[in-house]
């Protein structure tokens, strides 16, 4: 079984892979190393070909306060792992948008692909970037104290990096999730198609489990083939483009912010003001 320092990974049964975020001290917030493993975790359930079904969840009370705000630098990651954003100058945009470009919206469009059905076991929290890890999965099973937010529109910014908001919550409800950036009940969410169940949160991993068999006895094959004719709705009905889009105007708020700070990728104080509250019960 593989091991990992921010993750578990573990088979319940044969068949079902299940990845836990595994910093509940800090609300499994996302740093770098976190989401690294994060995808070699869901390469290891898509070798095994017992495998059928992957089910994403947290440890503690909040499924994921969203990006490790704490993460001393996102240059000092650089040297951690390579990619396309290891640049040595970091004093425009370049090396901020190749890293997010990678590790944020190329690794939550690659999980939304994946060639096995995954499901997001949610509980507590679940702001911002955590919407990152829930959106890319093909079922959302919640327990009735989750919560959802987006809260980016604070810090300047219009939406995560992944901009599923529309798909997730139709136009309306996207806008009010978006740009008031008050949290929604999991109920709200079910109602508005985000979410496929609502279950008790002592019931929350069995449910889950349960759910995940229900998947787990059709042929492979076929779930794949189901999974890919689904998603091929994104494609159709433009979702690339607008994530094109959306995304560069995600940097464009962070390249603004960063001269309207002098430099600064964002004011220091505030930076820790959000990561405590983010962090909170």
């Amino acid at each position: 079984m593989p091991m990992f320092d921010t993750l578990i990974y573990e088979k319940p049964e044969a068949n079902i892979a299940r990845i836990w975020l595994n910093r509940p001290e800090m609300r499994n917030a996302q740093d770098t190393h976190l989401l690294y493993e994060l995808n070699d975790a869901f390469d290891a359930a898509m070798i095994d070909d017992e495998v059928k079904v992957v089910v994403l969840a947290g440890k503690g009370s909040h499924f994921s306060a969203g990006h490790d705000l704490r993460e001393a630098n996102p240059k000092d990651a650089s040297h951690k792992r390579v990619g396309s954003w290891s640049a040595d100058n970091w004093d425009g945009a370049e090396a901020y948008y190749c890293r997010e470009k990678e590790i944020y919206e190329g690794f939550c469009r690659r999980w939304r692909d994946l060639a096995k059905p995954t499901i997001a076991s949610v509980q507590g929290k679940a702001i911002a970037g955590g919407l990152m890890l829930i959106w890319p999965c093909d079922f959302v099973i919640a327990s009735d104290d989750a919560t959802f937010q987006d809260n980016t529109m604070f810090m300047g910014i219009p939406g995560v990096e992944y901009f599923a908001h529309t798909w997730e919550l139709g136009i309306r409800k996207a806008k009010e999730f978006l740009m008031t950036g008050q949290p929604i009940t999991a109920a709200e969410a079910q109602a508005a198609g985000m979410v496929n169940r609502v279950v008790a949160r002592d019931a929350l991993e069995a449910e889950t489990l349960a759910f995940a068999r229900s998947i787990a006895d059709k042929p492979s094959f076929a779930l794949k083939l189901a999974k890919d004719a689904i998603n091929a709705a994104f494609h159709a009905q433009g979702f690339e483009n607008v994530q094109r889009a959306a995304f560069n105007a995600h940097h464009l708020a962070h390249t603004h912010y960063r001269l309207h700070q002098k430099g600064a990728y964002m004011d220091t104080a505030f930076m820790e003001r959000f990561a405590s509250k983010s962090a909170q019960k």
